[in-house]
């Protein structure tokens, strides 16, 4: 009986070892993947918006050669009465309004610093669409109608066999893609976690087999798509997207810092809602898209791109929002109003008629309830009616 005791105790020994020995060659994805389930924490989620490069791999997005190009200040403006209320209600933690190219209003709230690089979410979307339009412009990919696969032919016998990149622009490949972000166990969420335990987003990707419609027939917001579009340019251009990126739109722009995007395990850019820059340098990207690509005497991003990515032409149902090629056009939208949009309250919302651009950060975690991103543009479409 001693004998069994002695080995049985050898034998819990070594498995203990054998854990501690696992727990600490993982640390690191385990590290990551506590920090994924307390992201979104009512006491953490300011600060880790602000710091996201302290929990997951990333990669940089260098601000480039340039000097720093100017924001020069016009007169301040008085924003419209009820702007402190929203501020408070919605857990803003930046906001620049732009007109005509000048900051009219920049204040930052809950602690947050105007060179805090905060988390894009899916405003990230829109970079991407700015820098396809660039790639397209330049004979990279060939056209809009190409099949995906032809780029990506990782993707030959998944749901995306059979979709083109204009679907996919437009969100309407017709894939099954959970998206719901309450939901610990959706697509967007398993997602999230293959990122921060060092997975592989192309394998990912490829793991999708269920359609609910034939491609190009309806509009359904799957963020997977635009990963798809990441793995198109990729294999177009035998590059990543962080070098492209900083390359084609971010370094034309002069930006203050350098930026970065969370990465997976192979170091692949999470081109759909990875990038993280400060509040001012996102305003200089909206600045360039609202004046038709331009920016600091270059043409950036092909205007006629600009005009085709921002126009409504995805299966949206009627008199509902509008999408694009990865930008977003409000309901009742006049010509030249359309935005980026993350979750939690990201947006740059841009309104060329006025020559308006509202950078704003958040950590709205009821960013869901009905009817918050409606009275979100109603306060945009306020700030731009009183400048």
């Amino acid at each position: 009986m001693r004998t069994f005791g002695k080995w049985l105790g050898r034998i819990l020994a070594a498995l203990l070892l054998a854990a501690i020995v696992a727990g600490v060659w993982k640390r690191d994805e385990l590290t990551r993947l506590m920090a994924v389930n307390s992201l979104f924490s009512a006491d953490n989620i300011v600060q880790n918006f602000s710091h996201m490069d302290q929990a997951f791999l990333t990669a940089p997005v260098p601000r480039g050669p340039l000097a720093t190009s100017e924001l020069a200040y016009g007169p301040e403006t008085a924003l419209p009465d009820g702007t402190a209320q929203w501020i408070s209600d919605r857990s803003v933690t930046s906001l620049l309004v732009m007109k005509d190219g000048e900051i009219r209003y920049e204040e930052y709230f809950l602690g947050t610093a105007p060179d805090d690089r905060r988390i894009s979410w899916s405003i990230a979307k829109s970079y991407l669409s700015a820098l396809f339009g660039v790639l397209l412009d330049e004979g990279a990919i060939a056209s809009l109608d190409d099949p995906v696969t032809k780029y990506a032919p990782k993707l030959t016998g998944t749901a995306y066999d059979g979709a083109s990149i204009r679907n996919v622009l437009n969100m309407a490949s017709g894939v099954v893609f959970d998206e719901d972000y309450m939901d610990k166990g959706s697509d967007i969420n398993r997602m999230g976690r293959v990122v921060a335990l060092g997975g592989t987003l192309d394998d990912f990707a490829a793991s999708f087999s269920e359609t609910f419609a034939l491609p190009g027939e309806q509009w359904q917001y799957v963020s997977i798509d635009t990963h798809v579009i990441g793995m198109v340019i990729r294999g177009a251009t035998g590059r990543g997207v962080a070098e492209l990126l900083s390359e084609k739109i971010i370094a034309p722009l002069g930006q203050e810092y350098d930026g970065y995007y969370l990465t997976d395990g192979t170091g692949t850019a999470f081109v759909l809602g990875g990038l993280n820059l400060t509040t001012r340098d996102y305003a200089r990207f909206g600045q360039m898209i609202l004046q038709n690509g331009q920016y600091g005497g270059r043409q950036v991003v092909p205007a006629d791109w600009i005009a085709a990515s921002t126009a409504p032409s995805a299966p949206t149902a009627q008199g509902k929002i509008g999408y694009g090629y990865q930008w977003w056009i409000p309901k009742g939208a006049h010509d030249g109003e359309f935005m980026g949009r993350g979750i939690y309250g990201q947006y740059l919302y841009i309104d060329q008629a006025r020559g308006v651009v509202i950078a704003t950060t958040g950590a709205d975690r009821n960013f869901r309830d009905p009817g918050v991103n409606d009275a979100n543009v109603e306060m945009f479409r306020r700030i731009a009616d009183g400048l």
